[in-house]
C-alpha cells in the first residue's frame, strides 16, 4: 500500500490539519493519492496550488487527486473544474473520518464541501509534534468572526469555533507526557477563543489554566493574536510568566488610522503603539512580530510611510510583509487599487526595514544567556524565537542553556553553558 502523499501550502493551522488528515487518510485505508491541502489568504496563494495541481498530474497521472482546504472552501467549483482534479473536500469535511472512509471506497461525490457557515463545533483532534520532534502545536480555536475588507478567511474557515478549555488542557498534558517541551497554541484568531463557549471566558483565562494545571510544561508559546482583544489576564501573564515565551506576532496589518478604517480593523495606530509599549515596559526581553499588507487600496504614499514608522514605534523585529492581492468577493477587490509596481516596491522596501531590524536585534543578543529549544542536531530557537546555531551535537527537542558568542548576518551563533 503506498500512502497519501500530502502537500501543504498557506499557515501553520494547516501543516496542523494536514497532519490530523494523514492520520484519517491512513485509518481509512487510502492507497495511492494526492492531497493538496490549499491556502487562499492571496491571490498568488491559489495560483501556487493551481499550478502544484497540474504539475502533479504531469507527474503521476494515475494517482487520485485530492484537493482540501481554505481555496477549495471559497472556490469549490472552480477547483472541481480542474479535469486533473478527482475529489474537492471542503474544510469543513475535511477532518471527519467519515470523509476519508468514502474517499478511500470511491463513494461519494466529487465535491464535497458544505456550508462553512453551518459549522458550529471545532473539531480538534490529537496530534503529535507535526513531523517535529521540537515543538507540538494545538489548535485551540478556528474560523474569525470580523470582516476585515481584504480578507476571504471567514468564508474559507467559517465563524470562530473554539475548543473547550479541559480538551485544550488535556492534549498539552498528553503532549508533555510524550516529552515535548514547548507547545505552541494555534487558530485562525487565537485571541477571540472563548467566546462561543459558556461564560465567554477570553484566552488570558485559558493560557492561565494550562499553565497552573500542566506544571511539567517547561514553555508554551502562542502563534498569533490581535493586540486589540487581548484581554488584560492576558497581558498580566505576558508580562509575569516565565513559561510563556516572549515572542509575540501580531495581527496590526497598516500603520496608517485611515486606511485601517478601510480594512475594518478594530484597533488604530496609536492602540498598538500602547500595547507595545505596555508590554515591553512588563518585560523588557519580548520579541515582536508583526503581520503588514503594502499596497492596500487608497494607500498613499504618505500612508504607506505610516506603516515603515509603525515599525519603529512598536519595535517590531519578525515582519511578514503581504504585497496587497485584491480577493474576489471582498470589499476591497472593489476599491480603487494602487498600481501593482507601486505595491512591489513599497513591500520591498518594507522588507528592507525588516532586515535592518533583524539586523539589529542580532546584534542587540550578543553575549545574553538564552535557553534553546533545539531544532536540529545544531540548530535551536531562542525564547524569542531567533534561530541560533549551537556549537556541538545535541538532541532535537532538548532545552539547552547556551551564551550568545556572534551572529552570521541571518540567525545567532552560540556556545552551551
Amino acid at each position: 500500500m503506498k500512502l497519501p502523499d500530502f502537500r501543504t501550502f498557506g499557515c501553520r493551522l494547516n501543516s496542523y490539519e494536514t497532519e490530523v488528515m494523514q492520520n484519517l487518510a491512513r485509518d481509512a485505508g487510502l492507497d495511492n493519492a494526492v492531497v493538496v491541502n490549499t491556502c487562499a489568504v492571496t491571490g498568488e496563494a491559489v495560483r501556487q496550488a493551481r499550478q502544484q495541481i497540474r504539475r502533479i498530474r504531469r507527474e503521476d497521472p494515475q494517482a487520485r487527486l485530492i484537493v482540501t482546504g481554505c481555496a477549495a472552501q471559497t472556490e469549490a467549483a472552480r477547483f472541481g473544474a480542474m479535469p486533473e482534479v478527482d475529489v474537492v473536500v471542503g474544510n469543513g469535511e475535511k477532518l471527519r473520518p467519515e470523509t476519508w472512509a468514502r474517499i478511500a471506497r470511491n463513494e461519494g461525490g466529487a465535491v464535497e464541501v458544505g456550508d462553512i457557515m453551518a459549522e458550529r463545533r471545532a473539531v480538534a483532534p490529537l496530534v503529535d509534534g507535526l513531523g517535529e520532534r521540537a515543538r507540538a502545536y494545538v489548535q485551540v480555536q478556528t474560523g474569525c468572526d470580523h470582516r476585515c475588507t481584504f480578507c476571504i478567511i471567514p468564508y474559507g474557515r467559517g465563524n470562530s469555533r473554539s475548543v473547550p478549555a479541559g480538551r485544550v488542557v488535556e492534549q498539552v498534558a498528553r503532549l508533555v507526557g510524550k516529552g515535548f517541551n514547548e507547545v505552541v497554541l494555534t487558530g485562525v484568531d487565537l485571541t477571540s477563543w472563548g467566546a462561543d463557549l459558556e461564560g465567554a471566558p477570553k484566552l488570558g483565562s485559558l493560557v492561565a489554566e494550562i499553565l497552573v494545571r500542566v506544571p511539567d510544561l517547561p514553555r508554551l508559546r502562542l502563534s498569533s493574536i490581535d493586540s486589540v482583544e487581548a484581554d488584560p489576564q492576558l497581558v498580566e501573564i505576558i508580562g509575569s510568566a516565565a513559561r510563556l515565551m516572549p515572542h509575540l506576532h501580531l495581527s496590526l496589518q497598516h500603520g496608517d488610522n485611515l486606511i485601517l478604517k478601510r480594512m475594518k480593523r478594530r484597533h488604530l495606530r496609536e492602540d498598538a503603539i500602547a500595547f507595545c509599549e505596555t508590554i515591553r515596559a512588563a518585560r523588557p526581553e519580548v520579541i515582536f512580530g508583526a503581520d503588514i499588507i503594502a499596497g492596500f487600496p487608497t494607500e498613499t504614499e504618505e500612508a504607506f510611510e505610516n506603516s515603515v514608522r509603525l515599525v519603529q514605534e512598536c519595535g517590531l523585529t519578525w515582519l511578514h510583509v503581504f504585497p496587497f492581492s485584491p480577493r474576489q468577493g471582498t470589499p476591497a477587490a472593489r476599491m480603487p487599487q494602487v498600481e501593482g509596481c507601486a505595491i512591489r516596491e513599497r513591500a520591498a522596501r518594507l522588507r528592507a526595514v525588516g532586515e535592518e531590524r533583524i539586523a539589529a536585534h542580532l546584534e542587540a543578543m550578543q553575549g545574553r544567556e538564552v535557553r534553546l529549544l533545539m531544532e536540529k542536531p545544531d540548530l535551536g530557537r531562542t525564547e524569542g524565537f531567533t534561530q541560533t546555531r549551537l556549537s556541538g551535537h545535541h538532541a532535537p527537542g532538548a532545552i539547552v542553556p547556551a551564551r550568545i558568542s556572534g551572529t552570521d548576518g541571518a540567525l545567532l551563533l552560540a556556545e552551551p553553558l
